[in-house]
């Protein structure tokens, strides 16, 4: 490829638009140009750095029996419709009607469609295990889409999904693809961990993500690196200290003016918050009803609203307003379980509330609070579960000594793997008949890796205060000529030397651009800001010394090779970086 020939061209000034250095490298390199919020158009190098990571996918999914098909980005609504999905997800699934007043939704994700193939396609377990997979353009309308390439609205997607007639045959499927994944992440470069998380609107029964662990990550995770235990935030949990058995003391009324916090009320009172409960209301939606749901953790711990969704299996969570508690004859910054009507409210209190005597909570009026509450005596939840967050130096769930503490990390997900088993299937209908005659839903796998996002990824990785330095395996071009055209003789070196390269099949980027277009420094700089792993300098200084100067991008100083070696050179380091 030559240079003079590329639409969009690196530009002087870094562009300044995420305030993440590696992902405004991306524009200032002229990978990527913004169109819109979280809508961008990948220019030629972005493209073919797409290609060589989605060939990457191809070739490790073909490895564990994938095969390759295309399914449509718009669907009918009906399919979403069946599973519930339609009613369940937020704004971020996109829908809209056609000329014939249809529902219809832009893809974000194609379980649906999977289900409906399995059920014209699959009747018997003879025809199963099935692993297919796609590179496929998605959209989900983000609420904040963020940092480049990290979070977007329009994205490509490697998403394949394994069909089984067994739970055995999933897991060995799902098994497959963590493998697969790590594989994956190891040849295009990328140091990633699987952690264990959370279903979501997914559903299904166990899930894994792969994080990158960065800064400018946007997922919390917690790690212990004595055990080895890590988590995402939405599931982690920690060894819970459980307080001595203590006596139970007389329940006493007290007057706390102005003290709606638990710091507040912890300072008022000169004890510590962890003998305080604290009290959050959510409206949420229980098999079709709406409820007040109620929760209770510690004053010293805060409520994981994942964990606490999935416990009471709500449709929605989401802040209760104050008619709501007010409703109930509770009274916000003030609240107990104690005197409200129950007949709207869900109570869930978390495992350590039982073993916690004599704590203050609430009195239902305000400036007031009730010293010595003990749960069994003045109440009772519907619900005890784990439900609050892990914390930066929390001990791990696993530890055999209280010195060995979660930390916590910030991260990118990169993939995502979930056993889904038949929740799509009983949705629409997809069944076989097993080796007994009797009728059973397909069980479904889904695996999924954002292309887009694996390269922003990538850039972060990868780069320094003069560019990219994308891996061998996913940067756009193996070599770059920079030709500093003086006069004949270096255009003819550089014009024999790009001939012969390409006939070796070796992936070459020719700076051809006149000096009066680009003098010598913005060449070198560009050379370094695209990232490409080899430069060849034509000069007339170069030729004077012998030949052409070969530079690494990740090495400071070139050398000089003479022409007639080139090829062979540029062969042998590019075999040892491979």
């Amino acid at each position: 490829m030559r240079y003079s020939r590329l639409l969009a061209t690196t530009r002087k000034e870094l562009a300044s638009t995420y305030g993440i250095k590696s992902q405004d490298l991306l524009i200032q390199a002229g990978y990527i140009r913004p169109l819109g919020a979280g809508i961008f158009s990948a220019m030629h190098f972005a493209h073919r750095s797409f290609r060589k990571i989605e060939q990457i996918l191809r070739e490790e999914l073909d490895k564990i029996g994938g095969v390759e098909i295309s399914m449509p980005v718009v669907h009918p609504a009906d399919i979403w419709k069946k599973t519930n999905r339609y009613f369940e997800v937020d704004e971020s699934l996109v829908r809209f009607k056609d000329r014939a007043d249809r529902d219809l939704v832009l893809a974000m994700t194609h379980e649906e469609v999977v289900a409906t193939l399995a059920l014209s396609d699959v009747t018997s377990y003879r025809q199963l295990p099935k692993l297919i997979y796609q590179m496929q353009t998605k959209f989900r309308d983000e609420v904040r889409s963020r940092g480049g390439l990290i979070r977007v609205r329009e994205f490509i997607m490697k998403d394949s999904y394994s069909l089984d007639s067994s739970w055995k045959g999933l897991e060995e499927q799902y098994q497959a693809h963590y493998q697969a994944y790590f594989n994956i992440f190891e040849r295009v470069g990328l140091p990633v961990i699987a952690i264990e998380s959370d279903v979501g609107m997914m559903g299904g029964k166990v899930a894994h993500e792969y994080m990158y662990l960065t800064e400018i990550g946007e997922d919390t995770i917690f790690i212990c690196e004595e055990t080895g235990y890590q988590a995402n935030k939405e599931v982690a949990t920690f060894k819970k200290s459980v307080p001595d058995e203590m006596e139970m003391k007389a329940l006493e009324k007290v007057y706390t003016p102005g003290t709606k916090t638990i710091e507040d009320l912890a300072a008022f009172l000169g004890i510590s918050s962890s003998h305080c409960g604290k009290v959050v209301f959510f409206n949420g939606e229980i098999q079709g009803k709406e409820k007040v749901i109620m929760a209770i953790v510690r004053g010293d711990m805060e409520v994981n609203e994942n964990k606490l969704q999935s416990l009471t299996k709500s449709k929605i969570l989401e802040p209760a307003t104050e008619e709501q508690i007010l409703s109930i004859n509770s009274v916000p910054g003030y609240a107990s379980p104690m005197d409200i009507d129950r007949s709207n409210v869900l109570l869930v209190v978390d495992d350590l509330i039982p073993s916690s005597m004599n704590m203050v909570l609430g009195a239902n009026q305000a400036d007031h609070h009730l010293k010595h509450v003990c749960y069994g005596r003045e109440y009772e939840a519907d619900i005890i579960g784990d439900i609050v967050s892990a914390f930066d130096g929390a001990v791990a769930p696993d530890a055999t000594s209280d010195h060995q503490l979660l930390k916590a990390v910030r991260g990118v997900e990169v993939g995502n793997i979930f056993q889904l088993g038949t929740k799509y299937t009983e949705a629409l209908d997809a069944f076989f008949m097993d080796e007994n005659g009797r009728r059973q839903p397909i069980i479904m796998g889904s695996y999924g890796i954002g292309v887009g996002r694996l390269l922003g990824c990538l850039s972060e990785a990868y780069h320094d205060e003069n560019g990219l330095k994308l891996p061998l395996a996913v940067a756009p071009y193996h070599v770059i000529i920079t030709a500093l055209l003086d006069n004949d003789e270096i255009r003819d070196t550089a014009e024999k030397i790009y001939r012969e390269l390409l006939t070796a099949g070796i992936e070459v980027l020719y700076d051809d651009r006149d000096k009066k277009v680009a003098r010598a420094g913005e060449k070198f700089a560009d050379a370094d800001l695209i990232g490409i792993p080899m430069r060849i300098t034509v000069s007339t200084r170069s030729l004077k010394n012998g030949g052409v100067e070969l530079k690494l991008r990740n090495e400071g100083q070139g050398h000089i090779v003479p022409v007639e070696h080139v090829l062979p050179e540029v062969s042998k380091i590019l075999e040892q970086i491979k």
